[in-house]
């Protein structure tokens, strides 16, 4: 191999595009050729100073949302269609045939129904907050009303819900306020309150209600957390993707404020 070739070659070499037998006819020539073997090694280093200035970001909750929400819709079902062909069974009682198929339709929606209902109550409500969460991260979709004073938020809702809702300020704590904004979940408008930990997002559901239980509910769904906890007759939810423990904590802190 001539200096040239080997010369030619080297940008290659460090990038790993060569194949075994040309990296090994490449390195035999470095290994006699000490002016070939100081551009190699002035290119490694080159490459390693560029590799090592290069700013790395981390993917915003904005574009982790999407992805999860993307990931969590589900595949539509392909169904191949029917090519072997049906025996023959001779003449046809078409009333008849009508009548099962009827049958059988009306039999196929009552489990579907009765499957729904099942689905319903406190999933169907996980899966309205989880939406909802997912959604406030888009842009121009967390807060109504913008500010980190508790003053500014709480009158804010006045007038706009049938409740007064709790907005402790925490951001001495670490979780500071950024605002409020009413979603609509389980059938009715309800206000919600945002906190953040670090570049995480906590949202706050809270309505009345007269079926509270005291059993407080913790759920994980797509890599968020959701926690339920009966306060004072009030159904309220945590929702955001801190990890469990620190979300807890913020629960503790919250709830302790009423």
């Amino acid at each position: 191999m001539t200096c040239k070739e080997c010369l030619d070659s080297l940008n290659a070499l460090v990038d790993g595009e060569l194949a075994a037998d040309e990296a090994a006819a490449v390195r035999d020539h470095l290994a006699t050729c000490d002016e070939c073997a100081e551009q190699h090694t002035r290119l490694v280093e080159g490459t390693m100073r560029l590799k090592g200035a290069l700013m790395r970001y981390e993917a915003p909750d904005v574009l982790k949302a999407r992805i999860r929400a993307s990931l969590a819709r589900p595949e539509p079902e392909v169904v191949e269609p029917i090519r072997r062909r049906l025996p023959f069974f001779g003449a046809v009682n078409w009333p008849s045939a009508i009548a099962a198929a009827a049958a059988v339709a009306v039999l196929s929606s009552a489990a579907t129904l009765s499957f729904a209902n099942r689905k319903s109550g406190a999933d169907a409500i996980q899966s309205e907050l989880l939406a909802s969460h997912i959604r406030s991260l888009m842009p121009g979709h967390l807060t109504d009303v913008a500010s980190n004073d508790q003053h500014n938020v709480k009158p804010w809702f006045n007038g706009r819900v049938d409740m007064s809702p709790n907005v402790p300020r925490l951001d001495s704590l670490g979780f500071p306020l950024v605002g409020g904004r009413i979603d609509y979940i389980n059938g009715r408008s309800v206000p919600v309150i945002v906190y953040t930990r670090r570049q995480h997002v906590i949202n706050v559901y809270a309505w009345p209600s007269n079926t509270v239980s005291d059993k407080t509910v913790a759920a994980s769904s797509h890599g968020y957390n959701l926690i339920r906890v009966p306060v004072n007759g009030e159904e309220m939810w945590i929702v955001s993707d801190l990890n469990r423990n620190e979300l807890e904590g913020f629960v503790r802190l919250f709830a302790g404020t009423k």
